[in-house]
């Protein structure tokens, strides 16, 4: 009801007379893909999968083109005359499942028209996917590698009581598991290697896929994982000093998208149209600097939209929208402490805590 409510206050700001949208920023994780790896006793290699590990799927491709077509119905307005280079910015990480799906998505957003027609047969057209090197990314991957006081933070973090309680009600659980999956426990604890979670992936994908699965694998295991990698992502980004781990992680990327909205606010040849092609653990990281996460693992193609208005009175706010489901319209996201339509200098006083200046620096504190 929470949602319904927000979401017709959202469609009543945007009917106002004279209010105008000048800039979005999409942040969305990839289609579906085949598993990153497996565990000892799977039953299903790397050889069922036609591309291998971590690829992109066909179901993953449609699901971005949908995205794209979703994204273009709903920004008809901003983006009317179709793609403009100086308009359009799109980063991807360097992994093939976030290009791919970057590509695919703006298949859907802008097919070619008029004079961008190069193939009356082919009704696409190239649109660039800027990247860096995985060794230099800082900006969409998360957790970041070698931050020594994230990983401290983290420490601390499984030790409170809170998550030494928690681990204790799983104790029999993961026994077990570490045995069926071929580990021993202390390795299958170790949530730095992600071993528990690329199992639970691969049995996931396999599932989704209606490939088999081991014997040991039932309803009640799965659910009992999903909810277990939910509190551990929680865990990871938030639950201790969760603004001190924002600083560190998703706050990089709240500091980014704010600098874009805010030069688009200035400038009169702003960018209309940012995205980013990245991965769950980006859009955890995000809503957790943001303190709006639902404690809930992002499905495939989930994108958090911030959307940039002009309103009448001249001033410039920012509504935000996460679509994690195709079958309802995209509940409105609320920065705590600011309202549904946020004035850009509130948010901006309101996220400065988790916008660290030297990160680099912040990292090496300990």
């Amino acid at each position: 009801m929470k949602y319904r409510l927000s979401f017709f206050f959202a469609l009543l700001l945007q009917s106002t007379t004279g209010r105008e949208l000048k800039s979005v920023v999409a942040v969305f994780r990839h289609g579906d893909r085949s598993p990153i790896s497996t565990f000892p006793t799977n039953v299903v290699n790397e050889g069922a999968w036609t591309q291998g590990y971590g690829q992109l799927t066909e179901r993953g491709i449609q699901q971005q083109y949908e995205l794209g077509q979703y994204m273009k119905k709903r920004y008809e307005s901003l983006l009317r005359d179709g793609y403009k280079r100086k308009e359009i910015y799109v980063r991807s990480t360097d992994y093939d499942r976030t290009i791919m799906s970057a590509q695919a998505n703006l298949a859907g957003l802008f097919p070619p028209t008029g004079r961008q027609i190069w193939n009356p047969k082919l009704l696409w057209q190239p649109i660039p996917v800027h990247t860096v090197p995985l060794a230099d990314e800082k900006l969409l991957a998360f957790p970041t590698r070698g931050c020594k006081r994230f990983l401290l933070l983290l420490k601390e973090t499984m030790g409170t009581k809170q998550v030494q309680a928690e681990l204790k009600s799983y104790m029999k659980f993961l026994s077990k598991l570490a045995g069926n999956m071929g580990y021993d426990l202390k390795s299958l604890l170790d949530f730095t290697n992600q071993k528990l979670w690329n199992a639970y992936d691969a049995l996931l994908v396999q599932k989704a896929n209606k490939m088999r699965v081991p014997y040991w694998v039932g309803r009640n295991t799965m659910a009992k994982l999903k909810t277990l990698m939910e509190y551990a992502v929680t865990g990871m980004f938030g639950i201790h000093k969760r603004e001190e781990k924002s600083r560190l992680q998703g706050g990089i990327l709240v500091k980014a998208i704010l600098e874009r909205l805010t030069s688009a606010s200035q400038s009169a040849e702003q960018t209309k149209l940012t995205m980013y092609s990245a991965h769950d653990m980006t859009i955890i990281a995000l809503q957790m600097a943001l303190d709006v996460f639902n404690q809930l693992l992002p499905p495939y193609a989930a994108c958090h939209f911030f959307e940039l208005y002009k309103e009448d009175s001249g001033e410039y706010t920012i509504e935000m929208y996460y679509r994690n489901s195709t079958s309802a319209d995209p509940p409105l996201l609320i920065l705590p402490g600011c309202s549904a339509a946020c004035p850009l200098a509130k948010f901006q006083q309101l996220v400065s805590p988790i916008m660290a200046d030297n990160v680099e620096e912040e990292c090496n504190k300990m």
